[in-house]
């Protein structure tokens, strides 16, 4: 499988950390008691690794009318055009036409829509009638990976030549607030955006070669209690605990070992790393478990910055920001974690 083409989307506006917590400092609501303003001032105030983040809101006194309703509302708003417009700028750096794909596969977990979102990115883009559509959910920050592995499958079965995959999150459509630290962090961690893949059977004949080698996933259930969402009176609530941090980095060097040895090549065969980035604790428990440097996550840690955690779209925002830095070819290494408790990676052959 091949990468022919990648496009990232986010909503227009674009709120620092410094302006979240003034518009919280205004807001009014029972659920922010003194030691939870307290707790919020002290993550948004000081440097977390996030600078500023996207959000789907026309301003931040609007994040805090929190209702199943509403919020319902700015996912059915916000969804489809993020997930069509990343979709767009694939296919035009794949120089591909809408026609020539044969199916859709859409990951998301911050909303629910039925049909769900494959309908309508193939409405928005004209995609044909027989595409396939398969939408996946519950998959958590680690969607991408999944998801491309489920298109590596049709590829691999000569059902489809082009496929396009897709990972939306409008995290601003699952905001909850009470004083539980998990959640406190959550609403200061995550941001909006969609990005888009379309990979093919073949290599593009242009630009950077990039080759889906391998790929890895690990399962847990036994810590799906660490990282989650649950339903609380109609809306969606995230369970962040302690333990995710080194959760992750002790997944993730597991996943790496089994690919490392599966395809007889040694870590210091990697030279870049397309890392998910849950927060600026997660990144540095990586990079000790990993045995990376600084520079190696420069790019995760550089979207982590703009954006916050963007769940699924992350690593594709990552893959894309290295591709378009000119970052040194060679093997490299994809991995996200999320829900479940999972991990996934794939080694990447980038000429």
């Amino acid at each position: 499988m091949y990468f022919a083409g990648l496009g990232t989307a986010v909503p227009e506006k674009s709120f620092t950390q410094a302006e979240c917590w003034q518009a919280l400092e205004r807001a009014r609501r029972p659920e922010i008691t003194p030691r939870t303003r307290a707790v919020l001032q002290g993550i948004l105030t000081h440097d977390n690794g996030i600078e500023r983040r996207s959000l789907a809101l026309d301003n931040l006194d609007e994040g805090f009318e929190i209702d199943p309703d509403t919020l319902h509302r700015r996912f059915v708003r916000h969804a489809p055009a993020l997930a069509s417009e990343a979709a767009r700028r694939a296919l035009r750096d794949a120089g591909l036409d809408a026609r020539e794909i044969d199916a859709v596969i859409v990951s998301t977990c911050t909303g629910y829509l039925c049909p769900g979102l494959t309908s309508y990115v193939a409405e928005a883009l004209a995609l044909r009638p027989d595409a396939a559509h398969l939408d996946l959910v519950g998959q958590g920050c680690g969607a991408a990976l999944p998801n491309l592995a489920a298109a590596e499958a049709l590829l691999a079965s000569r059902r489809a030549d082009n496929v396009l995959c897709v990972c939306v999150e409008v995290c601003s459509a699952a905001f909850y607030l009470d004083d539980d630290l998990g959640v406190l962090v959550s609403a200061c961690l995550f941001g909006d955006g969609a990005a888009a893949a379309v990979v093919s059977s073949t290599p593009r004949e242009a630009g950077r070669r990039v080759h889906w080698r391998a790929g890895e996933s690990l399962h847990a259930p036994r810590h799906r209690d660490a990282l989650r969402f649950e339903q609380r009176g109609g809306m969606l609530r995230n369970i962040l605990t302690l333990p995710v941090p080194k959760l992750a980095a002790d997944h993730a060097r597991v996943v790496l070992d089994t690919a490392l040895e599966r395809q007889g090549i040694a870590q210091r065969d990697v030279s870049g790393w397309v890392m998910h980035a849950g927060g600026r604790r997660v990144l540095d428990e990586l990079k000790k478990r990993l045995g990376l440097q600084a520079d190696d996550v420069r790019a995760s840690a550089a979207v982590l910055n703009d954006f916050g955690n963007l769940s699924s779209p992350f690593v594709l925002f990552v893959l894309k920001a290295m591709l378009d830095h000119r970052a040194a070819g060679g093997l490299w290494w994809m991995s996200s974690f999320g829900a479940g408790f999972s991990c996934h990676g794939a080694l990447l052959e980038v000429a």
